[in-house]
């Protein structure tokens, strides 16, 4: 009996709350571990051991250091920029989605030259792929149809076994 579960997990709560709680979590244990860094400061470590002891480099000790001195607790909070912003503005966007959504396939790469076309802005394939992803498009190369395919062939088929 190798691999079998001795005792079943509870799900208490669902798991997207409970990856909420995580974040959380690890938010405050990264502001914890700069309070204990300031706290050493505090009883009289010089930077250099108050780094080594918590693990991090100068650069980030100093950093530390000076957000503290300027905004106090608040300073110690993770301050994420956000990434660069979108070289295609809202309305650009709104515009790629309504094109987009005329057709029902498309691939990275048409969409890449549609994007060059029209607005002028050059974006990687991966970068197209995260634009679809974030309008909650699908993408990818469309099923091959037969150019000898007849247009009704789904009526002439059903027709065909009914016969039979």
């Amino acid at each position: 009996m190798v691999n079998v579960e001795q005792i079943e997990i509870i799900k208490h709560i669902p798991a997207s709350e409970l990856s909420q709680k995580i974040k959380e979590y690890s938010l405050g244990a990264k502001i914890l571990k700069r309070l204990l860094f300031i706290n050493m400061r505090y009883s009289g470590k010089n930077v250099v051991e108050s780094c080594k002891l918590m693990g991090v480099s100068l650069a980030t000790g100093y950093k530390w250091q000076e957000r503290w001195n300027l905004e106090g607790y608040a300073g110690l909070a993770p301050k994420y920029a956000g990434g660069k912003p979108s070289k295609l503005t809202d309305q650009q966007k709104k515009t790629l989605e309504e094109i987009l959504r005329s057709h029902d396939h498309w691939t990275t790469s048409e969409v890449k030259q549609l994007v060059q076309n029209e607005f002028n802005i050059i974006y990687s394939l991966d970068q197209i792929r995260r634009i679809l992803r974030k309008l909650k498009m699908q993408f990818g190369e469309p099923y091959p149809q037969d150019y000898r395919r007849p247009p009704d062939a789904e009526k002439l088929l059903k027709k065909t076994t009914q016969d039979e």
